[in-house]
């Protein structure tokens, strides 16, 4: 097994931030029907920064670990780069291309951070 693929597993089995932030500043919950993917983002900004990620849902294992991922890299960003961020974004931070039937599955958490912040 490649690292990249190490990585996605490790995420998946073991998520970073998962559980419902108390006190979040904003929370947001995205659904992705084509393969039942539910992911609820939580949160906390600080100076104009995310000071604070967390996340509760459940998905397949590209969800989940992009979840996990996000929520380690978006910590100290700004809402303006968040906002930013697309798929070839998100698939250099997997480290591996992502099938147009899985663009979905990568992408339900990026959109639910984006909604949270939009939120705002």
């Amino acid at each position: 097994m490649d690292i990249y693929a190490q990585n996605i597993l490790d995420h998946y089995q073991r998520p970073r931030h998962r559980g419902k932030m108390e006190k979040a500043d904003v929370s947001f919950q995205e659904l992705n029907r084509s393969c039942g993917d539910d992911i609820t983002v939580f949160v906390k900004m600080k100076a104009g920064l995310i000071a604070d990620i967390s996340f509760e849902g459940d998905g397949c294992a590209i969800s989940v670990a992009m979840t996990s991922i996000l929520s380690e890299e978006m910590i100290g960003k700004s809402k303006e780069y968040v906002l930013s961020l697309g798929l070839d974004d998100l698939q250099k931070l997997l480290g591996i291309r992502i099938s147009p039937r899985r663009s979905k599955c990568a992408l339900i958490s990026l959109r639910a951070i984006q909604g949270a912040l939009n939120s705002l």
